[in-house]
């Protein structure tokens, strides 16, 4: 251990870096209950999205844990996730793509590969460095906001209103009530500093869940798309996962779509990769500012090997069967625990392969269990907010702000990404300051403008 993770150097132990691995792993575990329930709606399997979700968190945390030799844990993003269920697979429905998830899998896969590429050349680091501070805050924000209103939705709290839009759900049904607690819940363990809170109180409000329908307040009724909270363990396999994921998931790509749609395409897996870049980075400065990692310079040693490890899962998660595997901020709990090697990631990988066999536990939380989630989940992201500078430059203001507003609004992460840029670019152009918009927001620009076009016409939505 000591020559493979320099643990003396780094100033720990086997120990410490293994309760590390521990907590990091009981702070984002919810994912694999979570994002089976989003992508699932998408038409893929749980079963299916369970596994590749487990196996791609593993293979990728590892080589962050052997090539790298950081304490960061990855997974399938959310708010990646959301977008690819909620945005994606709908639009690519309109017109008529019956399997949308393929030509999802399909984007993630290329997003992977290109950042491969990027990473080789060291230009991922300089990418993000060039998009305007108050864009990437926006635009973290923004899909903050977008989380919430899945969450909220899925435990019908914001019911359809044809008057106003949305409008308050049953206050009075099982799920509103059980998923409001469940916050507040998540919310007091938070702030009493308990570990793994986020997934406590998944598990709390699931319980409550199981109880209440036990007690007959929380009917199961399949056809009304109601179903039982109660785990099956009917037909039980420790290896059901993994063959349902072989047969369903595993490298279900649809290269044809991108000949006939190459527009739509490249939207699609702009979206993915701008969202991706900045959360990446993001997630790892602040990771190495929490266990002061950074280096005299300010800089991250061996940064390169870290974004190499994510674009690598990325593309193993999408031959998998998940959306976008991406560097967790919950990964600062276990490096707040002493964590500071890759030893506290093996450690949270292993734990990941070891959760595949409980698959009928995970699958059996209801959406109104992990809304409490994605609701908390998307306070944290919201905080962003509060280090936008809506003062200084008019074009930061508004760009900043239509990617906070237009996602949430428009039920789509890219078209926040779309407006932020547009407006961003136009407004550095008629405030004088045109020297200041690197190429890469150009292109970004010329992209987006293309896509608008292609949505007038009618060509794409």
């Amino acid at each position: 251990m000591e020559k493979l993770f320099k643990l003396k150097k780094n100033g720990t132990t086997v120990k410490t870096e293994i309760i590390a691995g521990l907590t990091t792993f009981l702070a984002m575990a919810y994912i694999l209950a979570v994002n089976p329930s989003i992508l699932s709606a998408s038409g893929m399997p749980s079963q299916a999205i369970f596994a590749a979700t487990a196996i791609s968190a593993a293979f990728a945390t590892l080589i962050m844990a052997f090539f790298a030799n950081y304490p960061v844990v990855l997974a399938s993003g959310m708010g990646l996730n959301a977008y690819f269920a909620y945005s994606v697979v709908p639009e690519l429905s309109k017109q008529g793509i019956t399997d949308g998830w393929q030509v999802a899998l399909t984007a993630i896969l290329f997003e992977g590969i290109i950042f491969i590429l990027l990473s080789i050349f060291k230009f991922r680091e300089t990418l993000v460095n060039k998009v305007p501070a108050n864009l990437k805050l926006g635009i973290s924000a923004g899909i903050g906001l977008f989380i919430v209103i899945v969450g909220l939705k899925g435990a019908n709290i914001i019911v359809d209103n044809p008057s106003t839009l949305v409008g308050l759900g049953n206050l009075g049904s099982p799920d509103v009530v059980l998923a409001l607690a469940g916050t507040l819940i998540i919310a007091a363990l938070w702030h009493f500093k308990v570990k793994g809170a986020i997934l406590i109180g998944i598990v709390a409000t699931w319980i409550f869940g199981i109880i209440a329908e036990l007690t007959g307040w929380y009917t199961v009724n399949a056809d009304a798309g109601v179903y039982s909270v109660i785990p099956n363990f009917d037909n039980y396999s420790v290896i059901a996962p993994i063959q349902n994921m072989a047969e369903n998931t595993f490298f279900k790509f649809n290269f044809s779509y991108i000949v006939s749609n190459t527009v739509n395409f490249i939207v699609i897996l702009f979206a993915f990769l701008f969202v991706d870049l900045f959360d990446t980075v993001g997630t790892l400065i602040g990771v190495a500012h929490e266990g002061k990692m950074l280096d005299e310079k300010g800089e991250l040693p061996r940064v390169g090997r870290a974004l190499m490890a994510d674009a690598i899962g990325t593309v193993a998660g999408s031959v998998l069967g998940t959306s976008t595997v991406t560097s967790y901020v919950e990964s600062t709990t276990g490096v707040a625990e002493g964590g500071r090697t890759g030893l506290t990631a093996l450690t949270s990988a292993v734990l990941f392969i070891l959760a595949l066999p409980l698959y009928p536990i995970f699958l059996a939380i209801p959406s109104f269990a992990t809304t409490p989630a994605l609701v908390f989940v998307g306070l944290l992201m919201l905080k962003n907010v509060t280090k936008m500078d809506f003062d200084s430059d008019i074009a930061d203001s508004v760009g900043g702000f239509l990617a906070v507003i237009m996602m949430p609004f428009s039920y789509s992460i890219a078209n926040g990404i779309m407006f932020g840029i547009i407006a961003w670019v136009i407004l550095k152009v008629v405030t004088g300051k045109i020297k200041e918009i690197h190429p890469v927001m150009w292109v970004s620009f010329g992209l987006f403008a293309v896509r608008i076009i292609t949505i007038i016409l009618g060509l794409s939505s």
